[in-house]
């Protein structure tokens, strides 16, 4: 399947699934802009696909800047018209009620709801008219409930999920496919490893079972899985998880 001629957005391209998710869509012949606020750290992402023979534009996108978040859909459909756009931005800190400044939720909330209310409306500008396209929301264990310590976390994405489920419910009968991604588990990453060698020791991270964290190629697979569902069957939200994850 070709889709050269297409582009997908990645707004939140982190270094793993921001990234996988943007290999997966360059191999299957998208355009893809991705933006994160520092993309100068994008450009050996932008390599990579290059050498595989796709196209990434690295850019530097502040999300919650409504002017930045409209020119970077304006520079992505310059070059071909926007297909898919994945909302990926985290926000996920932990801080006691009584640390939670206003300016921590605040922050949060402008990452994790505020941007992605941002992004969603920008891509309905660009799709409503072809009536086609695929909007993805990345969201968390918190999105569902509220954990001790991430109050500021669990109401951004809270927020964001009731702004992914209004979007569905009015742009689905228009033929664009709004998904919320439910992540209920840690991604294979150094960071991650870190944590718990910390917590656990170095027992806890030699002895981990395989594919017990999430490698983000696996996400990037979920994400290709949504854009591709027959309108038959379409799926507004998808919970993914190891084997292992209790839930």
């Amino acid at each position: 399947m070709s889709h050269r001629g297409k582009t997908a957005l990645i707004i939140g391209a982190g270094d793993y699934i921001g990234s996988a998710i943007a290999r997966r869509f360059a191999r299957e012949g998208y355009i893809v802009h991705a933006g994160r606020r520092n993309g100068e750290k994008l450009q050996p992402l932008a390599e990579e696909i290059a050498l595989e023979g796709g196209i990434c534009r690295a850019k530097t996108l502040d999300a919650r800047q409504e002017q930045g978040i409209a020119d970077f859909f304006a520079e992505a459909e310059a070059e071909a018209p926007i297909e898919v756009v994945v909302f990926n931005i985290g926000g996920n800190v932990y801080y006691p009620i009584l640390e939670t400044t206003e300016r921590v939720f605040r922050k949060v909330w402008e990452l994790s709801c505020y941007s992605g209310f941002l992004a969603g409306r920008e891509a309905a500008r660009y799709m409503l008219p072809r009536e086609q396209g695929s909007i993805f929301f990345t969201g968390a264990t918190a999105s569902v409930r509220g954990s001790n310590g991430y109050s500021a976390f669990a109401a951004a994405k809270h927020g964001l999920r009731g702004h992914a489920q209004a979007m569905a419910r009015e742009l689905g009968p228009k033929n664009i496919h709004v998904a919320h991604l439910i992540i209920d588990a840690a991604v294979d990453t150094t960071w991650v490893r870190e944590r718990i060698r910390g917590a656990k020791g170095d027992d806890a991270v030699n002895n981990l079972p395989p594919d017990g964290l999430m490698n983000p190629d696996s996400i990037a697979s979920t994400y290709w899985y949504l854009h591709t569902q027959p309108r038959d069957a379409w799926t507004f939200e998808l919970d993914v998880r190891p084997y292992i994850e209790k839930w």
